[in-house]
């Protein structure tokens, strides 16, 4: 093993001694006493042997340095195989494995359900494997598809409920050479049987399928065998049983329900009103700590009988940090338990334990007009300050190229966006003596808040821990606060201060919405007053483009004046009781405008490269290359789609240039690996781009880089469609399509901008090989100061 000193983090560049020695060709088999690079405090780096302990696992000499955040333990390991075959990998701790030179997702919290198809060459298979303390095994299945158990998702039985047509998600794993078409997953339980059409599994692969059931046959409280059938043209493949709950109608359970991000499978928990559900009470929504399930953190409350409570899951226990698609989950369940539970919009709450009280300091900041109150426990507000497994979102750096690729994380800095608590409850809650998230951060929220906060309240729990029992989140007090607090309807709410650094993801509060920015990702800011009576609004504004005002509070046939930012007033007329309005600033003059055309940047669709993985997304490999360019694209897409299983408990459906066709995939985010030359897919969205990657060369506003060492990350929207984007993970040639295997655009408040062009040497040098990157303006053209060329 050594310490290679590698950086993965929250952002978009990585360094990797490791692999850049074998992207490059350097790298040479490990020997014990062979160095490799210099660390941080100038010491020669050199593989050590080390062995395993009684359990088989290796540990670094150096202690425990995994997970996402790993400054970068390898172990090498070898397998000699008396001939090719194909097997499992079963690694765990790791954060990724490259295996006879191709990578594959890890299983940094070592939960043991990553079993990863591979090849075995007749004799030496090599690992480098990335981590802190792993165990690894190889595994010989006696099957080529199979079903595993290890990873489901499943709802409960509820009774009283609608329960004919429920959906729980396993693994198959299809460790043969052909794509898996056309199969069904059958489902047995309660006398009821339920088959359902699989999606296809790509050879040498894992994908979690869904599976629909009948649980009305099911009437008794408990556990209860469902008997799953994978089938092949009515044949039994392979079989297996999961063990579904059923509860009564006053228990905790579980809900599942199709993603919109990926069209998976994912769940909510409830803990139910009591005595009986009422509509139009209380809804809370409480967002989970690190490693907690979801029905786990809807146990540690007692039901109220003013309200649900639902807890989302940010997709994995521990996920995207309520970041990313983890506020996107967050979002998903509220609308879904809106619809379901019917509460009074007045009185919706939001709370969190840990990691989940840093979801409740960002949700609430970003959505400030969704909460009656929030109230963060146990919570740090920032992952700059606060890094959790992926480590610490930098806070600035010397390098102005990383500060630009940095910006494109503005929207997760919470300290940034403190005003926008202004309208709402806030009860801080902490206990005194937590060492895992120390009080400090609490008592920094404290201080901040009470320098402008009219509505605040704080506890330190008396000697504390990081969790004290139950009353950690369910404290009396806290909801006693919660009963206190009604959002006001936007009719009664004349002024506003909000602030955002990305529309896409956040752009209204109440009746005005910021539609463009001057300046991309960076913070934007709106200060108003409505007068109803004097049919005015006023105010100023901070990097805003277009700006939208609802007037229907106005009333029809209403003369409004509009004063902003110290220019003249501009008068309206309303035409009806419904009406909306954009404003554009030129030149620093306000004037009215029409609403901006969905082919250019708005809330609908902003950007960052990030974006394109929503809206049922699909993964596209070339098949138009090199044998080389080839393997690397469908390798590069399976490696994703393991990752987003690890990270997100996602599935996606992954296909060949060939069949891909916007057509059939309309309104999907596209992610494309390749170049024009190695996929076909690249030229029919992407022919417009002003960034164009082909073969040995990228060109990009007036600047070529010629080469087979450039690699791209990069996002455009799609002709056609007013949400979905394409993104490109690409490279002028194999030792740029390497440099971009790295895929922390999956941790948590990484940020990735529109675009970024880099060489190969970024993954020794960092900042120093990325030799373009920035944004588009609100056109989709590269114009203005908004991206940065290296000279």
């Amino acid at each position: 093993m050594i310490d290679s000193r590698s950086r993965y983090g929250r952002e978009a560049l990585y360094t990797d001694p490791i692999v850049y020695k074998m992207y490059t060709g350097t790298l040479n088999k490990p020997i014990e006493g062979d160095s490799l690079t210099t660390n941080d405090r100038g010491e020669v780096t050199r593989w050590q042997s080390v062995n395993g302990d009684s359990i088989n696992r290796l540990r670094s000499r150096g202690g425990f340095r995994g997970g996402f955040g790993s400054a970068g333990n390898y172990f090498y390991l070898t397998y000699k195989s008396s001939k090719q075959q194909t097997a499992l990998l079963h690694i765990k701790g790791n954060s990724s494995v490259i295996f006879n030179g191709v990578h594959h997702a890890g299983d940094p919290y070592a939960l043991g359900y990553m079993y990863i198809p591979v090849k075995l060459n007749k004799g030496l298979n090599e690992l480098y494997v990335r981590g802190g303390s792993i165990t690894a095994d190889i595994i010989f299945p006696g099957k080529s598809k199979q079903l595993n158990t290890d990873d489901p998702t499943l709802p409960f039985i509820v009774t009283g409920n609608d329960n004919a047509d429920l959906m729980g998600a396993i693994v198959a794993i299809n460790t043969s050479t052909k794509t898996l078409k056309g199969l069904k997953i059958k489902s047995s339980i309660g006398g009821k049987d339920v088959t359902s059409d699989v999606p296809d599994i790509l050879p040498m692969s894992t994908r979690k399928i869904i599976f629909h059931f009948d649980g009305t046959g099911t009437e008794t409280k408990g556990q209860h065998d469902c008997r799953l059938q994978l089938l092949d043209k009515e044949k039994v493949i392979d079989e297996t049983t999961v063990k579904i709950e059923a509860v009564d109608a006053t228990d905790k359970y579980s809900v599942t329900f199709i993603s919109s991000i990926d069209g998976s499978l994912q769940y909510y928990a409830v803990t139910p009103q009591t005595p009986s559900f009422k509509k139009g009470s209380s809804l809370f929504l409480s967002v989970h700590g690190a490693g907690v399930e979801a029905i786990g953190q809807a146990r540690a409350y007692h039901s109220k009988d003013w309200g649900t409570l639902v807890a989302a899951t940010n997709r994995r226990p521990r996920g995207f940090n309520w970041e990313d698609w983890g506020r996107i989950d967050a979002l998903e369940v509220l609308n879904l338990a809106r619809k379901k539970f019917t509460p009074d919009s007045q009185h919706i709450y939001l709370t969190g334990h840990s990691m989940g009280g840093h979801g409740t300091w960002f949700l609430g900041a970003t959505y400030p007009d969704k909460w009656a109150a929030i109230a963060p426990c146990a919570g740090y507000p920032t992952l700059k300050g606060y890094g959790s497994a992926d480590g610490l979102v930098p806070d600035s750096s010397s390098s102005t190229m990383e500060q630009l690729l940095l910006r494109s994380g503005n929207q997760s800095d919470v300290i940034k966006l403190v005003s926008n608590y202004r309208p709402l409850g806030v009860y801080i809650h902490h206990g005194d003596s937590d060492r895992v998230v120390p009080v400090t951060f609490a008592r920094q929220m404290r201080k901040l808040l009470g320098e402008f906060h009219p509505d605040l309240s704080y506890h330190e729990y008396p000697g504390g821990s990081h969790w004290f029992g139950n009353e950690s989140v369910d404290w009396p007090p806290l909801f006693d606060f919660f009963k206190w607090h009604k959002r006001e309807a936007d009719s009664a709410v004349n002024n506003i201060d909000f602030i955002t650094a990305n529309p896409g993801i956040s752009s209204s509060f109440r009746w005005a919405e910021i539609v463009q920015q001057h300046h991309p990702l960076q913070f934007s800011r709106i200060v108003l007053n409505r007068n109803k009576t004097d049919e005015t609004i006023s105010g100023r504004t901070e990097n805003v483009h277009v700006i939208k005002f609802n007037l229907e509070d106005f009333g029809a046939n209403k003369v409004v004046n509009i004063s902003l930012d110290g220019n003249s007033s501009i008068k309206y007329t309303t035409k009806s009781s419904n009406e909306s309005i954009y404003l554009l600033k030129q030149d620093d003059k306000w004037s009215l405008s029409e609403k901006p055309a969905l082919s250019q940047k708005g809330p609908h669709r902003y950007g960052t490269f990030k974006d394109a993985f929503n809206h049922h997304m699909v993964f596209v490999y070339g098949t138009t290359g090199n044998k080389q360019e080839n393997e690397w694209s469908l390798n590069k897409a399976r490696y994703d789609a393991e990752t987003w299983h690890y990270r997100g408990n996602g599935s996606v459906d992954i296909v060949s240039d060939k069949e891909f066709s916007i057509e059939k995939y309309k309104d999907r985010g596209v992610i494309i690996y390749g170049n024009k030359n190695t996929n076909r897919a690249y030229s029919a969205l992407l022919s417009d781009c002003p960034i164009q990657l082909e073969r040995n060369k990228i060109t990009a506003a007036g600047k070529t880089f010629t080469g087979d060492a450039y690699g791209a990350y990069l996002v455009w929207p799609i002709k056609g469609s007013g949400v979905a984007s394409v993104a490109v993970i690409a490279g002028s040639g194999l030792k740029g399509m390497n440099a971009a295997n790295a895929n922390q655009y999956f941790a948590g408040a990484s940020g990735f901008p529109d675009f970024m062009i880099f060489e190969v040497d970024m993954v020794k040098t960092g900042p120093g090989g990325v030799k373009m990157a920035g944004f588009y303006d609100n056109n989709w053209e590269l114009s203005g100061n908004d991206f940065a060329i290296e000279n």
